[in-house]
Formats: C-alpha cells, structure tokens, sequence
C-alpha cells in the first residue's frame, strides 16, 4: 500500500543536477583560457598590440564567454557539468575532425590574421567590413547560447548519449536548422577577419568551414542512424546547416 502522505514522483520530470561539478569547473575555465589562448597568439603574430579592431573582436568575446556561461548556468547547468567530462564512446572521427577544427579555426586564424595585419600586411579589408562582421559574431553568439539552452544534449563532442536518454531536439533553434551550433561557429569564424580586416584570414578561415561541414555531415549522418525519431526529423527540417542552402 502506499503511504498516504509520500509524495508521488512525476514521471515526466527529469532530475537536475542544480550546481557545478569539478568537471564544469573545468569546463568553465577551459573555454576561457582558450579564448585568452587564441588572443594571445594573435596579439603575439601582429608584433604589437595597437590595433583597435582587434580589441573589438576580443572585448566582445570576454564579455560574451561569462554573460553566456552565466545565462546557462540559470538554465542547465548540469550541461556545463557534461560538457567538462570525457567521454569514452565518442565517435573516432570526431577525435580527428573536432581537433583539426580548432586548431584551424582559431589558433591558426589568429596567427594568419596577426601575421597579415600587425606585420606584412599582406591585405586589408576597409572599416566597412569591421560592420558587417559585428552583427555576424552577435548572431552567432546569440544563436549558440538559444541552441544550448534548447538542446540539453548540447556536448561538444559527437556521441549517442545513451546514459542520458537521448532525444531529438525539435524547438528553438532546431526549427529552422538541424546543427545550429555549427552554424554558429560559422559566423564567427568567417566574422574575425571581417572585424579585424584581414582578406588573407579567409584562407584558414574557408578551411576551418570546410572542417566544420564535413563535421555536420558526420555528425548527421551518425544521428539519422542511430539515433531513434531522428530520420523523421531530418524530413521536417530540410537544412542541415545553412538555411535555404544545405
């Protein structure tokens, strides 16, 4: 017989970790040092650090990376915690392409662009570009943040998160594209060399970009596999990463 004052579990409510672990504190100060990581390598290429566009770009990422952190805190902080862990059963080609991403798309792009605007100036891109890249990295940072807070199965490397019960996302951001972290990452990449002016800083960055489609497409090749209601999915929304495009 049940007791008559137990409370009766919801089943529909899943349970929370409601503060940070070691591994989100991890997380937390990873994403940070990269971010000091990418400025230091950029501000370390150009030979100087007088170069105002440059402040632009890496003020809007210090202010972005703890107002973002902090938003999903509020909302899932559980995700920051799964997001500092290592995970086993992550796909072996994401061990490969995740890695080259990085490394293109932000180390080296911050050495390319340093390199073009602080001491050969191999190219210039006018004031005008520094305008058309700011609302390109807001977009992308708002939009990352929306697919986080909807997607709580948000992890930064590719795997089925079983232990997790593992559900396809259909709100927010995911109405209209089926990766848009993915595509988040690219408005920042292509918005660097727009804000800081550099025309030979799109080498790496197209790179990078390449990387980060042949990921989507692992990516959802992976999940229309294994991941159930996930084919059903893909038929709703057409666009993998680009809308109206692919």
């Amino acid at each position: 017989m049940e007791e008559p004052n137990k409370k009766r579990p919801n089943m529909n409510e899943k349970p929370t970790e409601r503060k940070l672990r070691k591994s989100g504190i991890r997380y937390i100060v990873r994403i940070h040092v990269s971010l000091i990581l990418v400025a230091v390598i950029f501000f370390g290429s150009a030979g100087h650090i007088t170069i105002p566009r440059a402040w632009a770009f890496f003020v809007m990422g210090f202010i972005y990376y703890p107002v973002s952190t902090f938003i999903l805190y509020r909302q899932n902080p559980e995700l920051i915690n799964q997001r500092g862990e290592k995970k086993q059963d992550t796909k072996s080609w994401d061990r490969i392409v995740m890695p080259a991403y990085f490394i293109v798309g932000y180390y080296l792009l911050a050495a390319v662009v340093g390199l073009d605007v602080g001491r050969f100036h191999w190219s210039y891109l006018g004031i005008h570009f520094l305008v058309i890249g700011l609302p390109l990295y807001i977009g992308g940072a708002v939009l990352n943040t929306w697919a986080m807070i909807a997607n709580p199965y948000f992890e930064p490397m590719v795997r089925i998160q079983e232990e997790r019960d593992h559900k396809v996302v259909t709100t927010g951001p995911y109405k209209i594209v089926r990766h848009p972290g993915y595509l988040a990452g690219s408005l920042w990449t292509v918005s660097f060399p727009l804000i800081i002016g550099s025309l030979v800083g799109f080498i790496p960055a197209v790179i990078a970009l390449l990387l980060l489609v042949v990921r989507t497409w692992l990516e959802d090749k992976t999940l229309c596999k294994e991941l159930a209601g996930y084919s059903e999915y893909a038929q709703r929304v057409n666009y993998r990463l680009f809308p109206e495009i692919w």
